[in-house]
């Protein structure tokens, strides 16, 4: 599950997410979280849910562009190759469920619902880096770390 800890839209999938993440814990896979942040900033935004499943950090979103993803919220699905399998961004349950009944089948596992009661209706994903912290005026450099930064907004940065 790809997230971004400063877009709404990753907040919104958190529990969903983790309920689909969950299903496949028995299976013969790793499933987890794919942060575009730091360590800290995954913690802080996951909360409870950091420590139930394998959390990734990618500090300067380098392997979340690497395989195209340029919205979170996000699923992928990366074989032991590693080869990118299948992904999809934002909350479409039709595509979420497409690429979990693939990992599913190809595991010998059970489906999670999606959608199931309490999800999110469907929606677009965030631009990665496209939300993020208001505006700090006194700072036009950025720390070129942030989700801010990296969507070329240094000047939105309130990290430094």
């Amino acid at each position: 599950m790809v997230v971004d800890p400063f877009s709404h839209e990753s907040s919104w999938i958190i529990n969903t997410a983790s309920r689909v993440l969950e299903n496949f814990t028995g299976a013969d896979c790793r499933v987890g979280w794919l942060v575009i942040g730091d360590a800290d900033q995954a913690s802080t935004f996951l909360g409870p849910h950091s420590d139930a499943f394998i959390t990734f950090i990618d500090p300067d979103g380098d392997f979340v562009k690497e395989v195209g993803i340029t919205q979170t919220p996000g699923i992928i699905h990366i074989n032991q190759a590693p080869k990118l399998v299948a992904a999809t961004q934002g909350w479409n349950p039709e595509e979420w469920k497409a690429i979990v009944s693939g990992l599913a089948d190809h595991m010998q596992w059970s489906r999670p619902a999606i959608p199931a009661e309490g999800d999110p209706t469907p929606y677009a994903g965030s631009s990665i880096g496209e939300q993020g912290q208001e505006a700090d005026i006194t700072s036009t450099s950025g720390c070129g770390k942030c989700s801010v930064c990296r969507a070329g907004k240094p000047e939105k940065c309130q990290i430094i």
